[in-house]
C-alpha cells in the first residue's frame, strides 16, 4: 500500500540546490548517500547539474514518469510545483515546504487547494509542512534529516517533524534499526490512519511508533488501529489534547471526562499501547521489536545486588505483575550451580562476585521452569564484573520462548555490556522500573492479543417510544429532557425504575400519591432547572395525602420566588425507592470517538475521588464488568470491609443496555442515572434519578 510513496523507483526534488544547508540540497545528497537504487531527478530552472545529477526546469521537462515528487521550494510556487508533477505522472507528492493552514486562513485554503488537484489525479499527497520520509530498507532518505538509520523492524508515523529528527538520532545513538519513518505534518491528504494500515500489511514492519497531537477520523482511527494491533504492536505518544470539545458539558459524566480520557479509552479498546513520555515510546518499542510477547504476567528478577532486586520486585508488583513463585526444582538446580550464600528464590540473587556462567545458570533455570513467563536480569558494576562478557553469555542461552529484558545499571563501566545488549537484540535499560514499565506494557498488550471474540449483546427494546419522545422535544426546540420523559426513554429500554406520575394541581398530585402507594418523593418538573434540591424542588418520604398537598404548594411557591424566570411543567410523584448502593452510569459524547459510556460509587467516591473509569461504547459483557473492576473502589460491591454486597452483574447490565440506547440514537449528547440503586444479588437495578441532554440541533450526526 502506498507504494509509489514508501518503494519509489523514480524520485524528483522540486527546489534541489547546489547549496549546502538548504533543504533542497540535503534532500538530494541524502538519497544519494542512503544507497537509493532509484532515480534521483534533480528540479532547478537555474542549475545544470547537482551533485553529479543533471537537473530539469520542471517534472515535465525529464522525459519519464516520476513516481514521487518532493517539493521543497517558497509556498508561493508549490502549487505550480504540484500541477507539474502530476503532469509529469507522480501518484505521490510530499511538499515539505511550511506556511500553509498553520498560517491561517489563506494557507489553509491553498492547502485544501493541493490536495484537491492530487485527489483528482489520483495522487495522494504527505504534507505539507513536513521533514519528509525515510525507507531504510528501500535505501531512501527522501527528508532532510542528517542522519540515515540502518534497516531495522520499526516503523515511525509522527505529526512533528522535529521529534522525527530526535527519533533517529536516538536510534542511531543506541543502534536500533529502522523500518520507515514518516513525518505526516498538516495531512491535507495522508493521516495516521493511512499510515496505520499501511504499516500493518508492510511485512517490513514488526512495530508500530506514533507520535499524534490529534486524531482526524475517529472512528476510522479506531478501525485502523485495531485491525493493526491484532498483527503487531502499536505504541503511540499522543499530545497536544485538549478539553475544548467539552465545555458545554452539564452532567456529572461531562465534567468528568475530557479529550484525554477519550483517547485512552479509544487506545485501550483497539489494542494501542500508550505511552506517557518520549522515553517510554521507545521503552516499549525497543522490547517489543526485540523480544517475544509474554504468556502471562509472572516475572522472575536475577540480579547480582540485592537492593536493585528489591526495587524491581517491588516495580513488578505496583504495576499489577507477579514477581513468580519458582519451582523447587528449579530452586534444587539452582543450588548446585550458584554458592551457598546466593538466594534461589525470587529475586535470584547469584551475589556481586558473579562470573557470566552464573547468570547464563540462572537465566537457563528461569526459561526452565512453566511458573515464569518473563525474565529481568539486573548488572551493577562490581570489582568483579565483566559487563561485555555477561552480556554476551545472557544472549547466548535465549530461546526465544519468553521475553527478556535487561537493566545493566551504571555508566561507563557498563558500556561495553550495553553495546553487546544491542548487538545481541536485548533491550537494556538504565533502571529496573523502565525495564518494568516496557515489560508492563508487553503483558497488557499479550492479554489483548488473547481476548476472547467481540460479543455486543442486543437486548429487546422499544425504539419506537424512544424516537417518539426525542421527536417530540426536537420539534420545540427543547435539548434538556425532563426526569419524567427520561424515565421514560429507561422504562423503553427495560430500566426499572419507580412507579410515577406527573401532576399539576396539589390535589392530583396526592391522587397520584394514593394510586402508586405511600411514600412518595416528588420533584419539580423544569426544563429550566438543572439542580432541583438546591431550589427546595424536592421533597422525600411524604407519606399521607395531605403532607403530598402541602408539598406541592409550598414547592410551587418557593421555586416561583427563586427562580421567576423558570417555566414550571408541574411536579412529578414517585413511589420512594428502596436503600440500595448508589452507583452512576452516564454517557457522554466525544465529537472524535462517539459515545463513552462512566462508571463510578456515589457519594464522595464520584464528587471527591473523582473514581470512574471510561469505555467506548458500544461495550461487551466483559468489557462492562471489566470497567467495574477497574475502579478503586470496586472492593465495596463484593462486599469488602463489612459492605453488603451488591448485584454487580446487574450493573453490568445496565451498562449495556445504556450502550445500547446511546449507540441508537446518536441525537443524544449527555445521559446520566444518577443514582442508580443497587440491591443484593438477584435484585434488579433501580433508576432513581434520570438526566439526558440532545445534540444542539437533536440531528444525528
Amino acid at each position: 500500500m502506498l507504494n509509489e510513496l514508501l518503494c519509489p523507483e523514480t524520485i524528483a526534488v522540486v527546489g534541489a540546490s547546489r547549496t549546502p544547508g538548504k533543504v533542497g540540497h540535503e534532500i538530494v545528497a541524502n538519497l544519494i548517500n542512503g544507497g537509493f537504487k532509484g532515480a534521483v531527478v534533480p528540479i532547478n530552472p537555474s542549475a545544470d547539474e547537482i551533485l553529479g545529477l543533471p537537473c530539469h526546469a520542471d517534472c515535465t521537462r525529464y522525459g519519464k514518469p516520476i513516481d514521487l515528487s518532493v517539493v521543497a521550494i517558497p509556498s508561493k510556487h508549490v502549487r505550480k510545483a504540484v500541477e507539474d508533477s502530476l503532469a509529469a505522472g507522480a501518484k505521490a507528492v510530499c511538499v515539505i515546504t511550511a506556511g500553509f493552514k498553520e498560517v491561517g486562513p489563506e494557507g489553509a485554503e491553498q492547502e485544501a487547494e493541493l490536495a484537491r488537484l492530487c485527489s483528482a489525479a489520483g495522487a495522494r499527497l504527505l504534507g505539507p509542512n513536513c521533514l519528509g520520509l525515510i525507507n531504510a530498507h528501500h535505501g531512501m532518505n527522501a527528508s532532510f534529516a542528517a542522519q540515515m538509520p540502518r534497516a531495522g523492524a520499526i516503523s515511525v508515523m509522527s505529526q512533528s517533524g522535529a521529534l522525527c529528527t530526535a527519533i533517529l538520532d536516538w536510534a542511531t545513538q543506541r543502534h536500533l534499526g529502522l523500518a520507515k519513518l514518516v513525518s505526516i505534518g498538516n495531512k491535507a491528504d495522508l493521516d495516521e490512519t493511512d499510515f496505520l494500515t499501511a504499516f500493518t500489511h508492510d511485512d517490513e514492519t514488526r512495530v508500530i511508533v506514533g507520535y499524534l497531537e490529534s486524531i482526524g477520523s475517529g472512528s476510522g482511527f479506531i478501525k485502523a488501529a485495531e485491525s493493526a494491533a491484532s498483527v503487531k504492536p502499536v505504541v503511540i505518544l499522543k499530545a497536544g489534547t485538549t478539553a475544548a470539545g467539552w465545555k458545554a458539558a452539564s452532567s456529572h459524566t461531562g465534567s468528568l471526562a475530557g479529550a484525554d480520557i477519550a483517547y485512552g479509552a479509544a487506545f485501550r479498546q483497539s489494542g494501542i499501547i500508550r505511552a506517557d513520555t518520549f522515553e517510554a515510546l521507545f521503552d516499549c518499542a525497543m522490547a517489543f521489536a526485540m523480544q517475544p510477547l509474554p504468556g502471562g504476567d509472572r516475572v522472575a528478577i536475577i540480579t547480582n545486588a540485592g537492593g536493585p532486586g528489591i526495587m524491581a520486585a517491588d516495580s513488578v508488583e505496583q504495576a499489577g505483575l507477579h514477581v513468580a513463585s519458582l519451582a523447587g526444582s528449579i530452586a534444587t538446580a539452582l543450588r548446585n550451580k550458584l554458592p551457598a550464600a546466593a538466594s534461589v528464590g525470587n529475586p535470584i540473587d547469584v551475589l556481586g562476585d558473579a562470573d557470566p556462567e552464573r547468570y547464563a545458570a540462572a537465566v537457563n533455570a528461569a526459561q526452565d521452569d512453566e511458573s515464569v513467563d518473563a525474565i529481568i536480569v539486573i548488572l551493577t558494576p562490581q570489582a568483579m564484573t565483566r559487563p561485555a562478557e555477561t552480556a554476551r553469555a545472557i544472549a547466548g542461552c535465549l530461546r526465544g520462548t519468553k521475553p527478556v529484558l535487561v537493566s545493566f545499571m551504571g555508566g561507563r563501566e557498563v558500556m561495553p555490556g550495553r553495546e553487546e545488549l544491542v548487538a545481541s537484540n536485548l533491550p537494556d535499560y538504565p533502571a529496573p522500573e523502565r525495564a518494568v514499565a516496557a515489560l508492563k506494557a508487553m503483558c497488557e498488550y499479550a492479554a489483548w492479543r488473547r481476548r476472547p471474540t467481540r460479543i455486543v449483546t442486543r437486548f429487546p427494546v422499544n425504539r419506537r417510544r424512544v424516537e417518539r419522545i426525542i421527536t417530540r422535544h426536537v420539534r420545540t426546540g427543547r435539548r434538556q429532557v425532563g426526569e419524567p420523559a427520561a424515565k421514560d426513554i429507561m422504562r423503553a429500554y427495560n430500566f426499572a425504575v419507580p412507579a410515577g406520575d406527573v401532576a399539576f394541581t396539589a390535589s392530583t398530585a396526592a391522587d397520584v400519591a394514593t394510586r402508586i402507594g405511600f411514600p412518595v418523593a416528588m420533584k419539580i418538573v423544569s426544563s429550566d432547572i438543572v439542580h432541583k434540591s438546591e431550589l427546595g424542588g424536592v421533597r422525600l418520604n411524604l407519606g399521607t395525602p395531605e403532607a403530598v398537598r402541602d408539598a406541592f404548594d409550598l414547592m410551587m411557591i418557593r421555586i416561583a420566588r427563586a427562580v421567576p424566570e423558570a417555566r414550571l411543567e408541574g411536579v412529578y410523584v414517585e413511589q420512594m425507592c428502596p436503600p440500595g448502593r448508589e452507583v452512576i452510569v452516564g454517557m457522554t459524547r466525544d465529537p472524535q470517538f462517539g459515545p463513552m459510556l462512566m462508571f463510578g460509587l456515589g457519594g464522595i467516591f464520584v464528587e471527591v475521588m473523582k473514581d470512574v473509569t471510561f469505555h467506548l461504547a458500544p461495550i461487551t459483557a466483559g468489557e462492562a464488568l471489566q470497567m467495574l473492576k477497574s475502579t478503586k473502589s470496586y472492593a465495596l460491591l463484593e462486599g469488602a470491609r463489612g459492605q453488603a454486597a451488591v448485584d454487580v452483574r446487574g450493573i453490568a447490565d445496565a451498562l449495556q443496555r445504556l450502550s445500547q440506547l446511546v449507540t441508537d440514537f446518536p441525537q443524544i449528547a449527555e445521559l446520566d442515572i444518577n443514582p442508580l440503586l443497587v440491591g443484593k444479588t438477584g435484585t434488579e437495578p433501580l433508576v432513581a434519578d434520570a438526566r439526558i441532554r440532545l445534540s444542539q440541533t437533536g440531528a444525528q450526526p
